[in-house]
């Protein structure tokens, strides 16, 4: 056996003792900046509105309940996953002004974060340390019947946005997203939509004004901001170019009485017949109806074997005779009877759609938490905008059998979002789009190869779905955080990585949210894992 002599012996011995030693340094290296950034965020609070109640460090007994009710993906809610080290619950608008100058001064990431509902989990989680501003605490909504607008605080909920409208008038509303839970800031941001959408277009089609932080601190509105800026934070993503307080929304109109279906049908009840006439009929129909068509895959009528179902969900602006009438001369394949049929409220067909009983309190849409429980998941997005042959069909649902725990969910246009031009907001997919395509995958279970499985299933059903979907690019849509289609690292060369995403999020809007972005954040402050990028030549 060897015998090490004492210098090699204590080499290592004071290496390790080096290591832990420069470890120690670097951990109080970093407590003493989080502290200095703290004693900045209090010096640059108001006095009468003191920033100290409004943040929680791992100290407080109340910082992981504040982080975890604001994640609605648990893949993201692991011992593993890098936690903030402060989250700044803003309750006044000069806390968002102190976290944006500190953030700068010291260097530091920000996070910012409505309701959490971004698929991968972009608000809330990042590669390099970070806080979080998180907005829910501002969530005030000013609804002005009169003017038939309302001011909503980013914080507010999809929820209780509608709540509040239906609470001042039966016949307004307003076409925003059909989970309550949603929080508006970000929903609004990125291109929101819902049921209303045929009719009455995007949720951004629907915004007058805005209030927004700027990278230097100032609260701007629209005419402060200018048209490029305004452009840019409806539909584009606010958390590129600022901190977005608040949208002035128009409101819209909406009979009293309001009409719901849910029909399924599987493949032996002729499910690809139906589909097939749908993708022809649900875009071109009268603008007055929706119909979102589910795909998931359920036990067929023999033991032992799988079918597909579809369910053909809808929103209908009218009555039941009416609707009856009009899909038995224009979707007579469905098949749909007056018993099939829900008369209802315009804020009672929400909770229709968000699978809670039609008769529950109506106040149940301002619970923040959602009613099923949270999951892992994983989401993914396409556009088609040519019809898909019957032998198409019955080869995705070869492919859907196979793979089994994965679903679809096919949105239709056509309507009112074939009428505007695809530059009047950031979002692009208009015109000549027959529906959106959605691909989920949910599961309980934790543990990276659980979760590898699932996103593997939603990658293999995306890559099967490309002979039938847009190309060149291949679309996608920014609300559905997919980043599958790339990261941006926020390192110098980031347009570049931005772009690789960029166009197929923006198409030919991408180059113009750049220049914004390049003007009014040149440093690239507001930035995370998807943002738009700035130009490579940005100056300060």
């Amino acid at each position: 056996m060897e015998v090490l002599s004492p210098s090699r012996i204590h080499l290592p011995i004071f290496s390790i003792v080096g290591l832990v030693l420069l470890s120690t340094i670097a951990c109080s290296a970093a407590n003493s900046a989080h502290n200095t950034f703290l004693h900045c965020l209090v010096n640059h609070s108001e006095p009468s509105h003191p920033i100290t109640s409004a943040i929680f460090t791992p100290n407080n007994a109340s910082f992981s309940s504040v982080l975890e009710a604001y994640v609605r993906n648990l893949r993201f809610n692991t011992s593993t996953t890098r936690k903030p080290f402060l989250i700044v619950t803003a309750l006044h608008v000069s806390h968002i002004q102190a976290s944006i100058i500190c953030a700068q001064k010291y260097n530091l990431q920000m996070k910012i974060r409505s309701g959490g509902h971004d698929y991968d989990g972009l608000s809330y989680v990042a590669e390099v340390p970070f806080f979080i501003l998180d907005m829910f605490k501002l969530r005030t909504i000013e609804v002005d019947i009169h003017t038939e607008t309302a001011w909503v605080q980013a914080g507010a909920t999809v929820g209780e946005v509608f709540y509040k409208i239906a609470n001042k008038s039966k016949i307004h509303a307003f076409p925003a997203g059909i989970c309550p839970t949603v929080g508006i800031g970000g929903h609004l941001s990125g291109g929101s939509y819902g049921n209303l959408m045929r009719k009455y277009g995007l949720s951004v089609d629907n915004i007058v004004d805005a209030q927004m932080v700027d990278v230097q601190g100032r609260l701007l509105d629209r005419k402060s901001m200018g048209e490029d800026l305004f452009w840019a934070i409806t539909g584009g993503g606010g958390s590129s170019f600022g901190v977005v307080l608040a949208y002035k929304i128009k409101l819209v109109r909406v009979p009293e009485t309001v009409t719901v279906f849910n029909v399924q049908r599987t493949l032996e009840q002729n499910a690809t017949d139906i589909v097939y006439k749908w993708q022809h009929v649900a875009p071109t129909i009268d603008n007055d109806l929706f119909i979102r068509l589910v795909l998931d895959v359920v036990n067929g009528t023999k033991t032992g074997t799988k079918t597909v179902r579809a369910s053909f969900v809808a929103l209908f602006l009218g009555d039941s005779k009416s609707l009856v009438s009009l899909l038995n001369e224009k979707f007579p394949q469905l098949g749909l009877k007056q018993s099939d049929c829900i008369e209802t409220s315009w804020l009672r067909s929400v909770l229709f759609w968000t699978n809670i009983n039609i008769t529950a309190p109506l106040e149940i849409l301002l619970d923040r938490q959602p009613q099923s429980p949270v999951n892992f998941l994983k989401r993914k997005s396409d556009y088609v905008q040519k019809p898909i042959s019957k032998d198409g069909f019955e080869g995705i649902w070869k492919k859907m059998i196979e793979l089994e725990d994965t679903l679809f969910q096919f949105n239709p246009y056509g309507g009112r979002m074939a009428e505007i031009p695809s530059t009047a907001t950031p979002f692009p997919h208009r015109a000549g789009n027959l529906w959106k395509l959605q691909y989920q995958a949910n599961w309980r279970q934790a543990g990276k190869e659980v979760t590898n499985h699932y996103i593997n299933l939603t990658r293999k059903l995306h890559k099967y779905m490309t002979p039938f979907v847009s190309k060149n690019p291949r679309e996608a849509f920014y609300n559905y955080k997919d980043l599958d289609l790339g990261i941006n690292h926020n390192g110098k060369k980031s347009y570049a990585e931005g772009k690789v995403y960029g166009v197929e999020y923006f198409k030919d809007n991408f180059d113009r949210l750049v220049e914004i972005k390049t003007k009014v954040d040149p440093h690239n402050f507001f930035r995370n894992e998807q943002s738009i990028p700035t130009l490579p030549y940005a100056k300060s």
